[in-house]
């Protein structure tokens, strides 16, 4: 964690100190509950709480100081010192910017629909090898998240690997323009947040902000696979490579090979080398994740076996296809989030990666869909239909939306229960799993699938 020099956070942020500074500030963080000694507590102000509440225990967690709003430092007479601004958001954003103008790193911006997460963590993993990486902090991609992650860095690293996500129209603009990407990576875009957008294209024009904020001397990673690759391509006014796992005059075209070692042979139109990846994880949806920090690894320089080793060490975040044995049973909890493209990409790798097991399938909402979600809960109902199954529990709502795809597209060979909750899709899997059984938990994060996985753990199946 970079240390910082009070005088020089002042002059960042417009701010004046009230009482007498600390020599120094260790680290800045939001969240009273993380502080560390030495710390700049920042008190933002959201929707529910506000951060003002919770100077006072940020201080008697040793916090250095806080940064606070002018009100709340003309109500007390804490000698505790206070940087007062007039709005601690916007300060915190100042903050980032005149540290990021201190730190020479080569940075990386990476955003799409899906697989952001992931691949930033490849594409760190991978840079690693060449120097000191700071990467986004789990997945703080927006507009609190950004700032505090690119606060993080040190003024020598060599590389810093930064997601930028969005919700609604316009909210790219402002990361990208902070973070002042050297390197543009695009994951796969599909219908996410597409309640806040008119249509795709209009998520795909959102998306290809990074792209057009690189430098001249910069690089735009992009897919041939994805259906706007024309739109994005446009949108680049630097070098551009070129990825595909399905046209072989991409600037590295992989083929998957899945089965034992799930290897992705991956070509180099440039050079003719060839090389087979050993993947961390099932799934062509990985091996997709996985050829990008490949094409960023390489175009940095970096050999084919380093960038194998560092792949294959690739550990997934919470509730990112974490597998556990329950009492013989197999749970892949892959429920941090879903949407269209990331359900179909689950149950394909759960059926490539257990084809003798008897799969069972535990479904929920998939949210921020707007008008279009009933067509595409239905339509992940037909996607269920075309794969073998133990049988089917849908959970909540949505789900018995998919469930009507399913009965709908009338050619099931298993059974579908609905559910209303993820205790009562515990209660129904309880009755029925037997060791030997592969149970994959997919849905929105509202659905809360991951409870599934404790009620399993903390009682005894029927």
């Amino acid at each position: 964690m970079a240390h910082f020099d009070p005088v020089q956070l002042a002059a960042w942020c417009r701010g004046m100190w009230q009482g007498q500074p600390p020599q120094f500030i260790a680290g800045i963080t939001q969240d009273s509950r993380s502080v560390h000694p030495g710390d700049l507590y920042v008190a933002l102000c959201g929707e529910r709480l506000d951060g003002h509440q919770f100077v006072s225990e940020a201080r008697q967690r040793s916090a250095g100081a806080a940064l606070v709003q002018a009100e709340f430092a003309t109500a007390t007479r804490d000698e505790f010192p206070l940087l007062v601004v007039e709005d601690t958001l916007q300060a915190l954003t100042e903050l980032a910017r005149g540290h990021r103008s201190r730190c020479k790193a080569c940075m990386v911006g990476v955003t799409g629909s899906v697989g952001k997460t992931s691949v930033k963590e490849m594409v760190a993993d991978v840079l690693s090898h060449l120097g000191r990486v700071t990467r986004t902090h789990g997945n703080w991609n927006n507009h609190i998240g950004l700032p505090l992650s690119m606060l993080r860095m040190e003024p020598t690293d060599h590389y810093g690997v930064f997601e930028v996500g969005m919700n609604h129209p316009g909210e790219l603009a402002p990361l990208c323009e902070l973070l002042r990407p050297d390197v543009g990576v695009l994951t796969p875009i599909g219908p996410v947040h597409i309640e806040n957008f008119d249509s795709v294209a209009d998520i795909a024009r959102e998306k290809a902000t990074l792209l057009q904020t690189l430098t001249e001397s910069g690089q735009a990673i992009l897919s041939l696979d994805d259906p706007w690759f024309e739109l994005l391509r446009e949108r680049v006014g630097s070098r551009c490579i070129v990825i595909s796992m399905e046209r072989s005059e991409a600037d590295y075209y992989g083929e998957w090979h899945p089965g034992n070692g799930h290897l992705l042979h991956v070509r180099e139109r440039a050079t003719g080398i060839e090389h087979r990846y050993p993947m961390p994880l099932p799934g062509r949806y990985v091996a997709d994740n996985a050829l990008r920090a490949i094409a960023v690894g390489r175009e940095m320089g970096l050999s084919p076996d380093i960038i194998g080793h560092a792949i294959a060490a690739y550990q997934p975040l919470s509730m990112r296809w974490q597998v556990e044995d329950l009492d013989g049973v197999r749970v892949v909890n892959d429920a941090y989030n879903a949407n269209p493209i990331s359900m179909r990409s689950a149950i394909e790798a759960l059926q490539e990666s257990y084809p003798h097991d008897r799969l069972w399938l535990v479904v929920g909402g998939m949210f921020e869909l707007g008008q279009i979600e009933p067509q595409e809960h239905a339509e992940l109902g037909y996607y269920i239909t075309q794969f073998r199954w133990a049988g089917v529990v849908t959970v909540g709502g949505l789900g018995r939306q998919i469930a009507a795809g399913i009965a709908e597209a009338g050619t099931a060979s298993f059974g579908v229960v609905s559910v209303p909750d993820p205790q009562a899709a515990a209660d129904e899997l309880m009755h029925h799993l037997q060791p030997g059984d592969t149970v994959l938990l997919k849905a929105s994060r509202g659905e809360k699938l991951e409870h599934i996985v404790e009620h399993l753990r903390n009682r005894e199946m029927a």
